[in-house]
Order: C-alpha cells, then sequence, then structure tokens
C-alpha cells in the first residue's frame, strides 16, 4: 500500500527531499510501484524515501532524474540530504573541507576518512554505536566526491604505522583498505606515508589533527575528542600545528618506503589465508 503519511519540507533537507520526490512522482501520474519498477527498485524504498524513513543515495537520484525527467534535481538535492546527516558539530568542518585547496592530516588511530572504504568507514562508525548508522556512512561516502573532482584538493595522509595493523571490521576489509591506500599513492594530488613504529617518539604523540589550507581564506586546525570537533584559524594555533607536521613529514618514511610498507603488511599481515 502506497505510504501517504504527510511531510513538513520545510523540516529538513531530508523532507525536502521525499516532499519532492512524491510532488513529481505523482506529476508523472505514477505509483510508488510504478516508479521503482523503471528504477529497480521496490515500491516500498520509494515510499519509504517519501516518507524520510530512508536515505536515498547518489545513484538512487540519478536514477530518478533519469525516470522523471528532472533535469539533475534529485543528484543536486541528495548532496545537501548526506550532508545534513553528518554529526551537527562536523558539518561546519566539511563544509571546510569540501572548499579547501590543500588538505593535511596527521592520523594515529584509524584510516583518514576521505581515504575509507565504505566497509571499513561501516566498522569505524559503529564503534560510535549510532542511532543511524547507513545515514553516517552514507554521508562519509559522499564527502569523498571532492576527491573524485576535475580538479580536486592536494592533500598529504600522514598515518601512524599503528593504523595499518588494528584490524578494522576483520581481515578482508583490512585488506581492501590497505590497497586502497595503495591505489591512491598513484595520484599525482595525493601523498602518503606512514609514520614507522622506530621513530619512537615524535611530534604529534598527543594525537590527530587536519590542517586546511584555502586560496582565498585563513589555514585552518582541526581536532577531535571524544565527543565532538574543534576548529580554529587562530595564527599561532596554525603555526604550532604546521611547525609539528613539518617534523612528522621529516621522520615518516618517504612516500616510496611508505607504499613498500603498505605493502608488506598486507601480504604478511591480511594475505590469503589457506
Amino acid at each position: 500500500m502506497a505510504n501517504i503519511q504527510t511531510l513538513d519540507p520545510d523540516a529538513s533537507p531530508l523532507a525536502y527531499y521525499g516532499g519532492e520526490l512524491r510532488r513529481q512522482r505523482e506529476a508523472q501520474g505514477l505509483t510508488q510501484p510504478q516508479l521503482g519498477a523503471i528504477i529497480f527498485c521496490t515500491g516500498s524504498l520509494i515510499g519509504q524515501i517519501e516518507t524520510t524513513k530512508k536515505i536515498p543515495t547518489r545513484d538512487f537520484s540519478e536514477r530518478v532524474d533519469a525516470a522523471l525527467g528532472t533535469d539533475g534535481t534529485f543528484s543536486r538535492l541528495v548532496g545537501l540530504v548526506l550532508r545534513s546527516q553528518l554529526p551537527t558539530w562536523f558539518q561546519p568542518y566539511a563544509d571546510m573541507e569540501a572548499k579547501a585547496a590543500y588538505i593535511s592530516t596527521y592520523q594515529a588511530q584509524v584510516v583518514y576518512g576521505l581515504l575509507q572504504t565504505e566497509e571499513y568507514a561501516r566498522a569505524v562508525l559503529a564503534t560510535g554505536m549510532p542511532d543511524d548508522l547507513e545515514g553516517l556512512l552514507a554521508a562519509r561516502m559522499e564527502r569523498q566526491r571532492i576527491l573524485e573532482r576535475e580538479k580536486p584538493p592536494l592533500a598529504w595522509a600522514i598515518l601512524d604505522e599503528a593504523v595499518l595493523y588494528r584490524p578494522i571490521g576483520g581481515h578482508e576489509v583490512m585488506r581492501a583498505q590497505l590497497q586502497k591506500l595503495l591505489d591512491y599513492s598513484a595520484h599525482r594530488w595525493m601523498r602518503i606515508q606512514v609514520l614507522p613504529f622506530e621513530a619512537g617518539e615524535h611530534a604529534s604523540l598527543a594525537g590527530s589533527f587536519n590542517q586546511l589550507r584555502f586560496d582565498d581564506d585563513p589555514e585552518i586546525v582541526y581536532t577531535e575528542d571524544v565527543i565532538s570537533g574543534h576548529m580554529t584559524a587562530n595564527p599561532e594555533t596554525v603555526r604550532e600545528a604546521s611547525l609539528r607536521y613539518a617534523h612528522l613529514q621529516a621522520t615518516a618514511l618517504s612516500v616510496e618506503e611508505s607504499v613498500a610498507r603498505i605493502s608488506r603488511v598486507m601480504e604478511e599481515r591480511y594475505g590469503d589465508r589457506p
């Protein structure tokens, strides 16, 4: 049975998306099952998205645009919808990240979010016991689209070697994640370095941090604690973070040595098992 729940399209980007989907579908004289058949999904899924019970994906949105002839309307809206699924405290950082010309990050615990595979990201996000894991996961995958632009930001990631060994998601998930890091190492706009165990004490024992640089705006430093994130453009903080990052780059393995270290860990720790 079609779900005819009343929606307030002003309540959220997701509610607006659902209301617009219903409006456009009905304007074409289609039922939920009929539209579902056209775009190869169930009528139930159409109803759940129209009533905000499910989060639309980018693929779903592109298929809806093609079926309804809506000239990319839903493909544009889905970005706003997915961004709204991020924690409120994280959204300002995500907005700035999407505008950055240069991203540098040091990660002590996990692979940087923009470089995570979907299954690795799912395992990481699940540790926070969220109410809507799938919404958070879709939002994280949407963030990664900035690396797929025709002109993506330049990016530099330093990963503590512990990140390579921590078995998040299990054997196969880790192997796929390390392979993705190796794949990124071939991109001219991405550099990945490993901070090896043998480095001992180093310039960021206090934890992970990110730096964002822009063409026309002040540089930003971002850190997280257990509860939320903190973003600042304070010149002294930015200068201190830049100095620490320079020390990390000097202490880490070279890009070429890092590729070799990731490959070695992938085969020795996560190689195919009999």
